[in-house]
C-alpha cells in the first residue's frame, strides 16, 4: 500500500538472468535508474523470493503479477517453471502469468492449458518479441480456452527496443478483429500502444468493453501528452497500473507521479488496483 492506496502490479518481469540477452540486462539497468533491482538476485543471478518479496513490500506492492516469456529471437526463453519458487513463498503477494508462442508451442491450447493449471491468472502473447501476429488463427485456439476459462488476455502493444524485435507487430489495429470475435474475453494492450499507436490503442479501449491499457513503461507524467486526443479522466478509467519492472526507476515512485495527474480518487484507485481486481482472477484486493 502506498499513501493508502492499495496497488497491484499488473506487468513484472523477474527471469533467472542466465536466460537472458545481453540486451535485456541493458534495458533492465538503464531503465531503473536508481532503484536497486539486483537486490532480489544472489550472485548468480537467480531470483531470491525472499528479497523480492522484501523489496517489493518496501515499494508498497500488494500484488504482483510476474511474466514469463518464450521469446528466444529478442530476449530469451524465461520459463514459468522459473518462477514458481517466488509464488510458492508469497502466494499471497504473487501470481503467475501465462506465455506461449506459436512458434514453440503446439498445439498452444495445450500449453495455455498446462500453464494455467501451474496457477496462471492471465496469458500474455508478446508478438513483437515473437514476430508474429496477434491475429494469427493459431493464436484463437490460445484466446478460445481464456474464454472458455475467464482469463483476460495481455498483449505487447506497440514499440520494444530490443534487437529482433518485429515492431509492426505491435499495432493495435491487428487485435480489432480478435477484440470482436472473443467478446466475452478482456483484453489488456500492455504499454497502452507504445510510441506510434497512442491514439489507436486508446480508442480500441474507449470503444470496446473488454480492452484496456496496461501503463508498463510509460512515465505518469507523459501519459497526458501521450493521450491528449482524448478525455483523459474517462480513458483512465480503463488504465491498469503496471511498472515493467525491473525497467522502472521504483514502483512507488511512478504510484505518486500518477497521483499528482489529478484524477479523481475513485479513478485513481482503480487504476492502481481496482480494474486490475476485477479483469484477474483471485488477487484477492
Amino acid at each position: 500500500m502506498i499513501d493508502g492506496f492499495t496497488v497491484v502490479d499488473a506487468h513484472v518481469h523477474v527471469p533467472r538472468l542466465s536466460t537472458l540477452k545481453q540486451a535485456w540486462l541493458d534495458w533492465a539497468d538503464k531503465f531503473s535508474g536508481p532503484h536497486d533491482w539486483r537486490a532480489a538476485y544472489d550472485p548468480a543471478g537467480d531470483p531470491v523470493p525472499s528479497a523480492l518479496d522484501s523489496l517489493l513490500e518496501a515499494e508498497g506492492v500488494d500484488r504482483a503479477l510476474l511474466f514469463c516469456e518464450y521469446s528466444p529471437r529478442a530476449t530469451g526463453i524465461q520459463p514459468i517453471e522459473d518462477l514458481l519458487p517466488i509464488v510458492e513463498h508469497n502466494p499471497s503477494r504473487f501470481r503467475l502469468v501465462a506465455n506461449v508462442n506459436p512458434y514453440l508451442h503446439h498445439p498452444v491450447a495445450a500449453e495455455v492449458e498446462r500453464q494455467l493449471g501451474l496457477g496462471a491468472v492471465a496469458l500474455k502473447i508478446h508478438p513483437v518479441h515473437g514476430a508474429f501476429s496477434p491475429a494469427e488463427k493459431e493464436l484463437y485456439a490460445a484466446y478460445q480456452v481464456c474464454a472458455e476459462r475467464g482469463v483476460p488476455v495481455i498483449i505487447h502493444s506497440g514499440t520494444s527496443s530490443f534487437p529482433g524485435a518485429r515492431a509492426s507487430f505491435g499495432n493495435p489495429e491487428l487485435m480489432s478483429d480478435v477484440v470482436e470475435d472473443f467478446p466475452d474475453v478482456q483484453f489488456v494492450f500492455a504499454h497502452g500502444g507504445r510510441g506510434w499507436w497512442y491514439d489507436v490503442a486508446a480508442f480500441l479501449a474507449l470503444a470496446k468493453d473488454n480492452v484496456w491499457l496496461d501503463l508498463a513503461g510509460l512515465p505518469p507524467k507523459k501519459l497526458p501528452e501521450y493521450y491528449a486526443r482524448f478525455d483523459f479522466a474517462r480513458l483512465a478509467e480503463k488504465f491498469v497500473f503496471g511498472t515493467d519492472w525491473p525497467g522502472v526507476p521504483g514502483t512507488a515512485r511512478n504510484v505518486r507521479a500518477l497521483a499528482e495527474l489529478g484524477l479523481p480518487a475513485t479513478v485513481l484507485r482503480a487504476v492502481l488496483s481496482g480494474n486490475a481486481a476485477k479483469l484477474f482472477p483471485g488477487l484477492g484486493v
